[in-house]
Parts: structure tokens; sequence; C-alpha cells
């Protein structure tokens, strides 16, 4: 018999293994969340920054993505490309560092994430505190260079938590 979600409804397809993240499985009860994400329509709207050439490929290849993705499952976009290293270590992914595409669905992102980070700089940052960023490693560049121009910060150590393995 099929697995049921917990609402209790069978799922329409499996997740290759992969989990839904529940932030009660993962933090400490009391522990705030904030979530400095886009929306949908501001998405679009720097999606539609891109030249027209691009924009209308990727309205064209949107669809497909989407019929593999729900036939695939989402593994069939993991590949050696998604991992962030200090230099790309494929000629595709060099080439791929500085992809408009890129900047247009990371860098309000980016920017959102590093004001909320402001934030709590401004109200905590004379006490003793840790921070989880729990954005993907592709992430992590704009955050060292905004965290380090914004406030001074420099980084010491950083703990890395595998939340997705391509099989």
């Amino acid at each position: 018999m099929p697995s049921r979600s917990p609402t209790g409804s069978r799922p329409r397809r499996r997740r290759n293994g992969l989990q839904e993240q529940r932030d009660a499985q993962l933090l400490p009860e009391g522990v705030p969340v904030i979530n400095p994400d886009v929306t949908a329509a501001e998405a679009i709207a720097d999606l539609k920054e891109l030249s027209r050439w691009t924009y209308a490929l990727l309205m064209v290849a949107a669809p497909v993505m989407g019929l593999v993705f729900a036939l695939r499952g989402p593994r069939a976009f993991l590949d050696e490309d998604l991992a962030v290293e200090d230099l790309p270590p494929t000629l595709r992914a060099e080439l791929m560092a500085d992809d408009p595409l890129e900047h247009a669905l990371t860098d309000r992102r980016d920017r959102r994430l590093l004001d909320a980070l402001g934030e709590i700089h401004a109200e905590r940052g004379d006490e003793p505190l840790r921070v989880a960023v729990v954005y993907g490693a592709g992430h992590v560049p704009a955050i060292v260079h905004g965290l380090r121009d914004r406030h001074g910060y420099r980084p010491r150590e950083a703990d890395w938590l595998t939340v997705l393995v391509p099989a």
C-alpha cells in the first residue's frame, strides 16, 4: 500500500528519498526564525529584467523543466555544477559563475538576507550570538562579502550541513 503524507493524502510522486524540511524538527523550541525571501511576483519582475531573448527562452524552457521535474523528481536537476567551491571545478561551472539568470534569481534574495542579518546585528550585535543561515551554498559569497562590507565581519569558522546529496 502506498505511503500517505502527514495530512493523510497519498503523495503524487515520490521525492527520491528527499524529506520536507520543518523548522520544528531542526531547532530547539523558542529559537526565532526569520524568512527574508522574495515573493513570486518579485522573482518574476527580476527575470523580466533579463534580455528579451533570455526571458523568452526561459518561458519556453520552464514548462519543459516542470514536466521533467514532475516525471523524474527533484534529483533530475542535481549535478556537480550545484556545488560551490572557492574556484569553479568544471569549465561549465566557470562559464555559469557570472550568469545573468543566476543574478536575476539570487541578487534580491541575497539583499533581503543581508538586510535581515543587519537587523540582527543592530539589535543584538553587542552580545555573543550564533546565527544559522539556511540558504544554499551559492548564496555564501554574497553573504560573506555583504557582512564584511556592511559591518566589518570576517569569516572565522563555519559549520556546513549537507542537506541534499545527489545520487
